[in-house]
């Protein structure tokens, strides 16, 4: 060792990854789409799925890509949630399909960190009830023109967060709600990955441009 008195440079910190959680209720396919996302070196990672369906395809997706995943066996129950992410070190909570409402608990502890994306442009279209099949049958009844996917800021009532991200699609002539349906999702799949990518880059939920 030099006994110059010289000193070594310090090693270089690598930044913490911007960890997520990802609650979803179905087949979890924009939790796949975040997931491929934060594969590498990007600035997030996924640590932790949950569902309230035991039987959530989104589950075994997880399990796959080395998550840790469990059941919410009480969506209302917002204290075990609450503590449930927070023993996770979780930054950021994702809703991908999750049809519960969360506890208002859970919101105030998450506040301004926790989003949705919804298969419509809202204002339009949000509110109970409206998820699935249900949301592009209402679009097509209306004569919309345009369809598309938000992301938007979770509170206690459903889809009036503020907005964070929208895009979106022609309704064709001859669309089904099938047909709809895959246009939007194929939308999801880009929007909500690029909106998890921008608040780890930014160390919280930030506004993206059309």
């Amino acid at each position: 060792m030099s006994s110059s008195g010289s000193r070594l440079p310090s090693p270089r910190r690598v930044p913490e990854p911007y960890r997520v959680a990802v609650l979803a209720a179905g087949g979890g396919s924009n939790l796949q789409a975040i997931l491929d996302a934060c594969a590498g070196n990007e600035p997030a990672q996924v640590v932790l799925v949950l569902s309230n369906n035991p039987g959530a395809k989104a589950l075994e997706r997880a399990l796959t890509a080395g998550v840790a995943a469990g059941v919410i066996h009480n969506p209302a129950d917002g204290a075990t949630l609450t503590r449930t992410l927070r023993e996770a070190g979780v930054d950021l909570v994702v809703l991908a399909g999750y049809l519960k409402l969360v506890p208002a608990e859970t919101v105030k502890a998450f506040e301004g960190r926790i989003i949705n994306i919804h298969p419509a442009l809202l204002p339009a279209f949000g509110g109970p009830g409206m998820y699935g099949s249900r949301v592009h049958q209402a679009v097509l009844d209306s004569g919309a023109k345009m369809s598309g996917a938000t992301v938007h800021h979770v509170g206690t009532e459903y889809d009036r967060g503020e907005i964070v991200a929208q895009r979106s699609v022609p309704v064709m002539p001859g669309d089904t709600p099938e047909t709809l349906a895959a246009r939007v999702l194929d939308v999801e799949h880009q929007l909500l990955p690029e909106v998890v990518l921008a608040a780890a880059r930014a160390g919280k939920v930030v506004r993206l441009g059309a």
